[in-house]
């Protein structure tokens, strides 16, 4: 009982924050609808560039959400937490539940721009990359999660944050395809989770894209793997 209302309440807490910053719904979706018209334009392919927009969009909500656990923890509202009954997996699952699902409903607000495009935009194809983006919406909130609970301040977190994710997302595929690439920039990109993410996103949006199996088993390990550091750590 602890655990569930621990969970939903958190979960909420997210949910009110957001639609109390309206600012936030503008800039998290604008942005990367400007990034996929004026980039994929000036490259003349809309299309490659689409997938990019949406990790980016999940990925930009997920890293601001998760300032909101700095400023809780220094306002004293997670002390207050922490000394309850309730589980410490439960403050993670709370909090990564909420800002996850913000981050994923904004992705699907994106997601809508495909109908516009020539990429495929059948029911299996949008209800597989809801999944691909649900997927890395998690995988995000938890490193993001990982990184903001070790830091004590809002300004460090978005330096570490970004010298983190932003240089992943850029490596992933979203701009530039492997294929072209240098051998040392093809084995960075494989070894990084978010080139799964954005291959899991093209493998239902591409015609002739490989599938996304593999690329699925890799975000739910490495969402897996981030999820027990971030409850251990959690103290």
């Amino acid at each position: 009982m602890n655990f569930g209302l621990a969970v939903w309440a958190l979960t909420r807490r997210e949910f009110q924050r957001f639609w109390g910053e309206r600012a936030r719904v503008a800039g998290f979706v604008a942005s990367p609808l400007l990034f996929w018209v004026v980039v994929g334009s000036g490259f003349g392919d809309l299309e490659f560039f689409f997938p990019g927009a949406l990790t980016m969009t999940v990925m930009f909500s997920a890293m601001f959400s998760m300032m909101s656990l700095i400023e809780d923890r220094r306002e004293g509202f997670l002390l207050s937490v922490l000394v309850s009954p309730a589980p410490r997996s439960a403050i993670v699952l709370g909090k990564v539940c909420g800002a996850a699902a913000l981050a994923w409903l904004q992705g699907l607000i994106v997601l809508a721009g495909v109908f516009f495009t020539s990429l495929r935009h059948d029911p299996v194809a949008l209800a597989g990359t809801a999944g691909a983006l649900l997927l890395t919406a998690l995988l995000l909130t938890v490193v993001s999660y990982v990184v903001a609970w070790r830091l004590s301040s809002t300004q460090a977190f978005h330096a570490v944050i970004n010298l983190l994710l932003v240089p992943a997302w850029m490596l992933s595929g979203a701009i530039f395809s492997p294929v072209l690439s240098f051998a040392w920039v093809r084995w960075l990109m494989q070894a990084n989770p978010l080139y799964y993410a954005q291959s899991l996103v093209r493998s239902f949006l591409v015609a002739d894209a490989p599938d996304g199996g593999l690329a699925a088993g890799v975000l739910v390990g490495c969402t897996a793997l981030a999820a027990v550091v971030a409850i251990r750590g959690t103290k």
